[in-house]
């Protein structure tokens, strides 16, 4: 099935940026900070977990190799989030703090999930007659 390409549309699980994220072809992604990458850079996830279809799955024990599985995307905008306003408040005691916090986030759009089609199964061990 991998060497025809009949799988389907694949899914991916990709550890990035301290988090882990189902992916599919087109999906966007909002990630919490900045990165290296400028606008429009494509960019290779290399951290894999698992790679599924409509009839198999790979799993990873922790990670896929990265010649078996290949995850690009591109970073489409990188911006701040609004103003969160963070208030510690202690009753009875007259004290509050306010403070308002604007993370930079980061925009990537996944282009293509590729699994290689030299994926080998191995053969089951031989059982001695006893």
């Amino acid at each position: 099935m991998l060497e025809q390409k009949e799988y389907g549309r694949l899914f991916a699980v990709v550890h990035f940026a301290s988090r882990q994220w189902k992916v599919t072809n087109e999906d966007l992604i909002q990630i919490e900070n900045h990165m290296e990458a400028e606008c429009g850079d494509r960019i290779l996830l290399e951290k894999v977990l698992l790679v599924g279809g409509e009839e198999f799955t790979l799993i990873g024990k922790p990670l896929l190799s990265r010649d078996l599985v290949r995850v690009e995307a591109t970073v489409i905008e990188k911006t701040e989030s609004w103003p969160m306003a963070h208030m510690v408040f202690w009753k009875r005691h007259s004290f509050q703090r306010k403070r308002m916090i604007v993370q930079p986030q980061t925009v990537l759009r996944i282009n293509s999930i590729e699994v290689s089609p030299t994926l080998t199964c191995p053969a089951p061990p031989a059982r001695s007659p006893e």
